[in-house]
């Protein structure tokens, strides 16, 4: 079921992804399978499994882009305060 956005501004979803996730989810099962196959090692099922899951959106929110804001706040992007005394 495609349902594309009322108001044209937001992305359109497939499901409960993004289609820009679902097109990642199945390159990476198939080669996830194709991995399966040649070394027996579900590792790389594993990751897509890992990342159908944590892409799955709810009201526009996902658990990875939760994951993203919180490594910037974090780790990457330095916080700087400056502290002033009234005067």
């Amino acid at each position: 079921m495609y349902i594309y956005p009322s108001n044209l501004k937001s992305r359109a979803s497939l499901f409960l992804w993004q289609l820009r996730d679902v097109a990642i989810i199945v390159v990476i099962a198939v080669l996830g399978v194709f991995a399966l196959t040649q070394t027996k090692s579900p590792f790389v099922l594993a990751v897509a499994a890992a990342y159908a899951f944590l892409s799955i959106r709810f009201e526009e929110n996902s658990i990875l882009d939760y994951l993203k804001y919180a490594w910037r706040f974090c780790v990457s992007k330095h916080q700087f305060y400056l502290w002033r005394f009234p005067s």
